[in-house]
């Protein structure tokens, strides 16, 4: 349905899950997929199950210089940047009264921060090129509450209209949120 040959997408949280199956459609498009994780052998392994030149990228999605490493190796290694899936995310499920500021924090960084760092990190790549596509991954918690979620909740919320910001500032530029 798609053909990406010759792009280049990163995944980040592509070693598993739902990112894990986003890398794999992006592959099968013959898309060359940066497997972004944590986990530099469950990465490793991802990016072996791919094909396609697939690459491994250990980053720390939180931290600026690291997020900044991401981005500098993709280019150097592959060339360019197309794609990017801001897919990283965790949750802690314990109701608001339960859940300290640390956990808090932790959750906003991984599910919100990172796709701030991310896409802000990406931009002038996919600007200098004329054109790029980033996807956020969001959730139902982005419109419903749940009293077991509430940072995941407001993290995804975030999400939504940190897309809605960056497709208005964006389009101009060919770059699609």
């Amino acid at each position: 349905m798609f053909d990406l040959k010759g792009r280049v997408a990163i995944v980040t949280g592509g070693n598993g899950g739902i990112g894990l199956g986003m890398a794999r459609g992006l592959a099968g498009a013959g898309a060359r997929v940066v497997v972004a994780g944590r986990n530099r052998e469950k990465s490793l392994a991802a990016a072996a199950q791919l094909g396609n030149s697939a690459l491994a990228i250990e980053v720390d999605v939180t931290a600026e210089d690291s997020v900044e490493r991401l981005i500098e190796r993709t280019l150097d290694e592959c060339g360019r940047l197309d794609i990017l899936v801001n897919n990283a995310g965790i949750n802690i499920r314990k109701p608001p009264q339960d859940l300290s500021l640390a956990e808090w924090k932790q959750v906003l960084d991984t599910n919100l921060t990172s796709a701030f760092l991310c896409s802000h990190a990406a931009y002038p790549a996919m600007k200098a090129a004329g054109a790029g596509k980033i996807i956020n991954i969001g959730s139902m918690m982005s419109i419903f509450g749940a009293s077991f979620a509430p940072a995941y909740a407001a993290s995804k919320g975030g999400i939504v209209q940190f897309t809605k910001a960056c497709a208005s500032a964006w389009g101009r530029d060919n770059i699609q949120v």
